[in-house]
């Protein structure tokens, strides 16, 4: 038996956040990688291969068409995996990369709801939500959603929760 994907997708919106977020980071790692090619250029290393001492400056490059690529392509297939939906008893949501997973919360289950902004959310005007139970796997997240979507929806998740809290937790 396969569980069929939730209904919703994340914002459009959020490819960019993404995109955005990725080009950060990855431009963090070219610099890094030029600081590295830098000190390894002026030190001389003799522990290092001659061949790959004269070839060090290709590594910053290398390493910034690289994260291009990985900023241009993660978003894109993180948007086509990452989806969500809520019934009246349960959250679902599914995400990965390579592996999928998939999880049901139990609205019953919830303890709390935060609404959460990063800058380049709040920039694009995005949010997300996170879900949180007593047990650390049954707590969820669903990043990417416009925001005024996001609050209205942690709020109907909350008063939902209250309603149906049962005695197990």
């Amino acid at each position: 038996m396969r569980l069929r994907p939730p209904d919703n997708r994340v914002s459009p919106r959020a490819l960019a956040q993404w995109g955005l977020e990725y080009l950060l980071g990855w431009a963090v790692v070219s610099g890094l990688a030029a600081g590295a090619a830098a000190w390894v250029d002026a030190a001389g290393w003799s522990g290092i291969p001659s061949v790959l001492r004269a070839r060090i400056w290709w590594v910053p490059p290398a390493v910034a068409v690289f994260g291009l690529v990985a900023s241009c392509v993660a978003p894109v297939w993180r948007y086509r995996v990452h989806r969500w939906e809520v019934s009246s008893d349960v959250v679902y949501t599914r995400t990965g990369w390579f592996s999928r997973h998939w999880l049901l919360v139990p609205v019953s289950r919830i303890q709390t709801v935060d609404t959460d902004q990063g800058w380049f959310e709040r920039l694009l005007g995005l949010a997300t939500i996170r879900i949180s139970t007593a047990s650390h796997e049954g707590s969820s997240k669903v990043a990417g959603l416009p925001a005024d979507v996001a609050v209205r929806l942690a709020g109907e998740l909350a008063g939902r929760a209250h309603v149906l809290r049962d005695d197990a937790t």
